[in-house]
């Protein structure tokens, strides 16, 4: 009987409640960065603060961040609990999340510049830690909850779908921001949104540590294992977790792309603001009016509506692999047309290349998450163990310590170029140089990626297999635990 239920398992899809319980934590996991790289602004526009200590609030938490991640992903693996592996987890970092964002933003312009360097530093560092808490395990509950190779793209669509209404709706708290009807000024703004934003977030984070219950195919055929046999956490254990992890080929290429598509992105992302505010309105947030959350919230409606629903079908009929590529040359013609885009005198005109630009971003975490969760099975038959907490760490740390190196350039290209947050007016030179950046950057490591994907070899007939294995030899462990136990 034991044998017939786990064959069960093995073809039982995702129950669409679970889905959405699972894709609401994505909300969570994208609005707390989307807010914050928003009211990241309001340091320098706001607060007065020089590009060069910016770039440091950028680097030093997220290089924190991710040396915790790895560490993460081992403890969640090893945890045994009445409430599973992860669920724990994602409950306590979410609370540690909410609060710290809150108190982060309790500044005054009032204040000296060193002061709110160091105020801001130390909670900053506080929730990136959290986040670390409640996105690793968070991540890699996605990464088991299926063993099927499409239900695993369909899961990761719903939660990238759900999350991407945090870059629809973020935006739109520029406009509160800047509005004098609202605030009088975007500091005490950046104060009082604060606070409904980390309560709400921190709510919604909360949803999947109660409600992603779903018994998936790994916990039910591995739970009379971990009863008979506690995990035990050791630094050896650890260490040798990461070097098995990184050794992985496939893993390798997936982590390198990554690094290298969203890292040049991020690089970048608030240079829209700039260009929009500096280039297109002679350096007068009042006078940009919309136009920046409009960039910000059509953008993520095409990936909403367009590109996540192409790509989950495209990866169904032509892979994996083959969708990875034809999205990430979509983008590059995108970025390419914001040289005309960007238009001061017509400034609709920025909106016309958002539908293709949406692609290398959108499609890229929902091809590689599912991805990844393909590399965890690959990863068991060779080593015998399931490791998906470290495995989404050590690929959420390669986004996130290249998300520190790019905050960390994102300052430093703002010096190099001349930009003086204390003018309204910069130089022609200045301007030309930051549309410049925002086009040929992201293009550069995007053409890298696509380089670096082209040998991709885990397809999905490569991956079947890989579970037709792994089926094989779990049928036999549960039967060797079985005949244990009731000796």
């Amino acid at each position: 009987m034991l044998r017939t239920n786990t064959e069960d398992k093995h073809h039982q899809l995702i129950p669409l409640s679970q889905k959405i319980a699972f894709g609401i934590g994505m909300l969570a996991n994208q609005m707390f960065p989307a807010v914050l790289g928003i009211f990241m602004v309001v340091l320098v526009q706001g607060l007065g603060m020089s590009p060069l200590l910016w770039s440091l609030i950028f680097f030093v938490p997220k290089t924190i961040d991710a040396i915790t991640d790895p560490l993460m992903g081992y403890i969640s693996d090893q945890t045994v609990s009445r409430w599973g592996k992860r669920r724990p987890y994602v409950l306590v970092g979410a609370i540690i999340s909410g609060v710290s964002f809150v108190m982060m933003w309790q500044l005054s312009a009032e204040n000296s510049e060193m002061y709110n360097f160091y105020y801001f530093l130390a909670w900053c560092c506080t929730f990136w830690i959290g986040m670390t808490i409640f996105g690793v395990p968070y991540v890699a509950m996605g990464y088991e909850m299926s063993n099927d190779y499409h239900e695993r793209t369909h899961l990761m669509a719903v939660a990238q779908w759900i999350g991407q209404w945090a870059w629809v709706i973020a935006p739109w708290f520029w406009v509160i921001l800047y509005d004098p009807a609202w605030f009088s000024s975007a500091a005490d703004g950046a104060k009082s949104l604060s606070i409904w934003i980390g309560g709400a977030c921190m709510v919604i984070a909360l949803i999947p540590a109660f409600f992603c219950t779903f018994d998936n195919t790994e916990k039910v055929a591995h739970k009379l294992v971990e009863v008979s046999h506690p995990a035990k956490i050791s630094l050896g254990d650890f260490i040798q977790g990461i070097i098995i992890t990184l050794k992985n080929k496939p893993f390798q290429k997936i982590c390198l792309a990554t690094f290298l598509i969203f890292n040049a992105f991020q690089t970048i992302a608030a240079f829209s603001w700039f260009i929009v505010v500096y280039y297109m309105n002679n350096g007068d947030p009042v006078q940009a009016g919309v136009w920046p959350t409009l960039f910000g919230s059509v953008g993520a409606l095409c990936t909403c509506f367009l590109v996540i629903p192409i790509v989950n079908h495209c990866a169904q009929k032509f892979g994996k692999k083959t969708t990875f590529l034809y999205t990430q040359s979509i983008s590059i013609l995108g970025y390419m047309l914001f040289w005309w885009g960007f238009s001061p005198e017509n400034p609709w005109m920025m909106l016309l290349p958002l539908p293709l630009f949406a692609f290398g971003i959108g499609g890229l975490f929902t091809i590689m998450m599912s991805m990844t969760a393909d590399i965890c099975d690959m990863d068991e038959l060779e080593t015998g163990k399931r490791r998906e907490g470290m495995f989404g760490a050590i690929y959420w740390w390669m986004v996130k310590f290249g998300a520190a190196l790019a905050g960390g350039a994102s300052g430093l290209i703002l010096s190099v170029i001349g930009f003086d947050q204390s003018i309204a007016l910069q130089t022609k030179d200045t301007l030309t140089l930051l549309r410049l950046s925002y086009i040929c950057i992201p293009i550069t490591g995007t053409l890298a990626a696509i380089i670096i994907m082209r040998n991709y070899e885990l397809d999905e007939q490569k991956a079947n297999d890989i579970r037709a294995q792994l089926d094989l030899r779990r049928q036999r462990s549960i039967t060797m635990e079985v005949d244990l136990i009731s000796n």
